[in-house]
């Protein structure tokens, strides 16, 4: 931490206080480049939604302060694998580099008191907590704190919302897989239905929340004002329902799962290379034909069966069969560069390994092995405005006493709220 804010010596009580948002905007360190140095951003949340959200500020120069409780943010359990030290999981330290963190038991006055500063002095709040915490700390953002601060833009992040029918439910990326329809599509017409592999809610819940935060902080350069960006899990899940949702408007029937077929395409499917598992999409009647002259099979082109998708889907299975006999003759390799070369969509299906190490990735640096870091790579790129190289999650509560002298607290006040259990430790 290697910026000094600017504080208000003023305070009736004799402490000092951080000084408006206004003022804070200016004093940004020089550590950090990108489109949002110079914007702060206090990430309250934990798990997944909220801290990637934040995450993704902090790729491109915001500060992010991340405040942990005592307890910890319950992911740094989330292991194995962990960190060398094994003070962390991997889980927890791919979601939360780049940030500041403190830590605070907001359980007490005293952290609530710094927790109204730290608020204070932000352009940006992220949480995820239940419905009414806030409210029930004093820092209800409808009732308080638009009022105390209207500059703010308060990102919250919740699994169905904190009204309606299911308002204050709380949200798990499975549960809402389940409940939004998702699981139902995913998996194989004879199987159960499936959970993405990966936590595919919570991350899109994230990017939504990031968009929405962009959003606000433009439309505050227009009216100075700042409002609630209200992201759930719900909204999350229904708005990546396509095409299923769409045909379901359209028709009327009921999507079902279709495993390796695509609802709509033919073939848009992973069949069995010689040496391998290999995806292939031909979306349209020239890559169809362009596919099976390269299989040399150019006479399924012209076969009314598979003359266009319509035809290709009603008899998709037929045609997975044809296809399948002959690309299980070629290496995966091989293939994919030969249908490369003609304008075909196809790919091994990689490994998670083979994907981060691949040429393509490292150039794009996607996957970053230096010094001081080693992870995934920041995935937008911005042709004039750099973004902020990726530095790895620190401990809980690594930068409390910076953080909170920067603010202004007096060295013998911090050794008081130490001693007191105010920061987890006494």
């Amino acid at each position: 931490m290697t910026t000094t804010l600017p504080v208000d010596d003023s305070a009736s009580d004799g402490q000092r206080r951080v000084t408006p948002r206004a003022a804070w905007r200016a004093a940004d360190a020089a550590e950090g480049k990108g489109v949002l140095t110079g914007v702060r951003v206090l990430d309250l949340s934990r798990v997944l939604a909220g801290p990637y959200c934040a995450q993704s500020l902090a790729d491109h120069g915001a500060e992010v302060i991340k405040v942990e409780a005592p307890a910890g943010d319950e992911t740094r359990g989330w292991g194995p694998p962990f960190t060398d030290d094994g003070a962390s999981s991997a889980y927890y330290q791919s979601l939360n580099h780049s940030k500041e963190n403190i830590c605070l038991d907001l359980r007490s006055e005293a952290g609530l008191e710094i927790l109204a500063d730290l608020v204070a002095g932000a352009d940006v709040v992220i949480e995820n907590f239940k419905a009414g915490t806030m409210a029930r700390w004093g820092l209800d953002y409808e009732t308080v704190l638009a009022e105390r601060h209207p500059e703010l833009v308060y990102c919250r992040i919740t699994g169905f919302g904190v009204d309606g029918p299911m308002g204050g439910l709380p949200g798990y990326d499975a549960v809402l897989q389940s409940f939004g329809g998702l699981m139902s599509i995913n998996g194989y017409p004879d199987g159960n239905p499936l959970r993405v592999g990966v936590p595919i809610v919570d991350l899109v819940a994230a990017n939504l929340a990031v968009s929405g935060i962009l959003l606000a902080l433009l439309e505050r350069e227009r009216s100075g004002r700042g409002q609630l960006v209200d992201v759930t899990l719900l909204d999350s899940v229904i708005s990546i329902l396509h095409p299923h949702a769409a045909n379901w408007i359209a028709d009327g029937r009921v999507p079902r799962r279709t495993g390796d077929f695509h609802p709509t395409v033919a073939p848009y499917q992973v069949f069995s290379a010689r040496d391998g598992d290999f995806f292939v999409s031909a979306a349209n009647d020239r890559q169809f034909r362009s596919l099976v002259e390269t299989l040399g099979m150019p006479e399924l082109a012209d076969d009314p069966r598979f003359a266009a998708n319509r035809d290709r889907h009603a008899h998709r299975e037929l045609l997975a069969e044809l296809l399948g006999e002959r690309i299980a003759e070629d290496d995966r390799a091989d293939l994919a560069a030969r249908l490369e070369a003609v304008g075909v969509p196809a790919s091994s299906v990689n490994t998670v390994d083979e994907a981060l190490t691949s040429p393509q990735v490292r150039h794009r640096g996607l996957f970053i092995e230096s010094e001081d870091y080693r992870g995934v790579g920041v995935p937008i790129s911005l042709s004039r405005s750099g973004h902020r190289e990726p530095r790895p999650a620190v401990a809980k509560g690594a930068h409390t006493r910076e953080v909170l002298e920067a603010m202004g607290y007096e060295p013998a006040r911090l050794d008081e709220l130490r001693d007191a259990g105010v920061f987890g430790t006494g």
